[in-house]
């Protein structure tokens, strides 16, 4: 067989990954916080991209009828200096790019969606402003001592000798958040080159520390060092604390007997420890508590519909300087500066269109979840329907990868408390009978734990029992599958529920 060389021409469709499109679908699975600091850094580096810091407006879903019969208001039509996404010269600047925002999101002209430019890509302007009169009471209130500043400060008014500092700063460098020593004395003496002896006297200094029941090893010396502390430690309690995992059980019987006592000595003890911290350090925490902020607001209107919109402070709002651009590049003098002005103009461009996708992409998924479960939101968590992403996606015409991505990361505010987006995407669970419909497995993860909830020591509810109950209702469902959900509710078994009722009720 013969080699030859020859020249085919072929026809075929391909989706190029360029840094535009992989732009579009990153910003489409930011969370808030995330977004709004990718916002921040983009107007840093574009001198083209501006904070737009004009009037917010309406962004609810209630309100398109009536903005789609107005002309598209921007805060750019104020003055000529800003860029207005509707005018053609942005059209034209987009179309120079290498790649079109309609590759990212296949779900149609983004004309038809509330909320101009203006009103979608917007920075609040009040998450940033830093004049002396907006300032507030959390401006001036000093940083909240750490834990390992708190333990550093006693160091060298409880150990005067030298070498005995530098074990002791070497064991608060191993104290974690919670303030338990996470270390072996062996080893630590051994690294530090001092006698285990020398170690364990150190770490008995240190362990009448504030607060209360630091540097403990186990919960039961944690306990017992707070006990110490407030002079309640006897033999007896000593005995409890050595048998926590008979407490946790809730095997009193033979509990009573371990400690040497009778059940109403026992039941003051317990009692008594349950007024102490297991997790002292955390009093200590320096961590920052992030603060949720939901991405959709959903309220009820009068007519009992549901009104949907995107949370206003959680939508950057930038701008494009097109004044500026221009004076600029009027006076750019060679190749290289036009060049790098025009790659700025469509970064911005580029920029502020993915905004308004984004926007327009969220609400659409939000509502579509808003109707798929209308029960949940007029009656509670045992009206969730069973949902899965390409439910969702083929009602609004999107691919599924993309409601994925609209879903991860966030919130939706509701009259019932904040839920995770994919709070509402449930598996299914069959019904017991062939004509009913099938049970969201949230929905029945909410009636086995009211059952259990509702319960008295008398009439404590086996799993299989549960399963029975759960039939008559209509739910088809195993008992491995019971405890599964009762396991991940952090619920304790029928037997050992029923002994910690009992012993309740002698408290009592």
């Amino acid at each position: 067989m013969a080699l030859s060389a020859k020249l085919e021409l072929r026809q075929g469709q391909q989706l190029v990954m360029t840094p535009q499109l992989q732009q579009a679908i990153r910003l489409l699975q930011l969370s808030n916080m995330e977004l709004i600091e990718f916002v921040e850094s983009e107007i840093e580096r574009n001198p083209l991209l501006e904070r737009d810091e004009g009037p917010e407006e309406p962004r609810d879903a209630a309100a398109t009828e009536d903005r789609e019969s107005e002309p598209a208001a921007s805060a750019g039509e104020a003055s000529d200096d800003w860029l207005d996404l509707e005018r053609s010269s942005v059209s034209e600047a987009a179309s120079s790019l290498d790649t079109e925002v309609d590759n990212v999101f296949q779900d149609g002209p983004a004309g038809d969606m509330p909320g101009e430019q203006s009103g979608w890509a917007s920075l609040n302007p009040r998450s940033h402003n830093f004049d002396v009169g907006d300032a507030t009471l959390e401006d001036y209130v000093a940083n909240e001592r750490s834990l390992r500043e708190q333990l550093q400060l006693q160091l060298p008014l409880a150990l005067k000798d030298p070498a005995d500092r530098i074990v002791g700063q070497y064991l608060i460098d191993l104290v974690d958040d919670a303030g338990y020593l996470v270390a072996d004395l062996a080893e630590l003496a051994e690294k530090v080159g001092a006698p285990l002896e020398m170690v364990e006297r150190v770490l008995s200094v240190m362990q009448t520390f504030e607060p209360s029941g630091v540097f403990a090893r186990s919960l039961g010396e944690c306990l017992a060092l707070q006990l110490k502390d407030q002079n309640r430690y006897d033999p007896m309690i000593g005995a409890l604390l050595d048998n926590l995992d008979l407490l946790a059980s809730h095997n009193m019987t033979a509990l009573r007997k371990v400690v040497g006592c009778d059940m109403t000595e026992l039941a003051e003890m317990i009692e008594e420890i349950k007024q102490l911290n297991p997790k002292p350090g955390l009093a200590y925490s320096s961590s920052p508590v992030q603060t949720l902020v939901p991405d959709i607001l959903v309220r009820q209107a009068p007519d009992k519909s549901w009104l949907i919109e995107l949370n206003s402070e959680t939508l950057p709002r930038v701008l494009v300087n097109r004044t500026y651009y221009a004076t600029v590049s009027s006076g750019a003098q060679n190749e290289k500066d036009k060049t790098y002005l025009v790659d700025c103009l469509q970064t911005a461009n580029w920029l502020v269109k993915s905004l308004d996708q984004r926007a327009r992409t969220i609400l659409r998924v939000a509502e579509e979840i808003v109707r798929q479960q209308d029960g949940f939101f007029a009656h509670g968590v045992r009206h969730l329907r069973p949902l899965n992403l390409k439910t969702v996606a083929d009602a609004i015409s999107m691919h599924e990868s993309t409601v994925s991505r609209v879903t991860s990361n966030k919130y939706m505010a509701t009259s019932r408390g904040v839920f995770e987006l994919k709070y509402f995407f449930t598996s299914s669970i069959a019904s017991s009978s062939d004509e009913g419909e099938a049970h969201s497995s949230e929905a029945v993860r909410d009636r086995i734990k009211q059952m259990i909830d509702g319960e008295s020591a008398k009439m404590i509810l086996s799993d299989d029992k549960i399963v029975e109950k759960l039939k008559t209702d209509g739910v088809d469902i195993a008992r491995r599958t019971v405890a599964k959900y009762r396991e991940a509710m952090r619920i304790p078994s029928s037997v050992q529920r029923r002994r910690e009722k009992r012993m309740l009720e002698r408290t009592v």
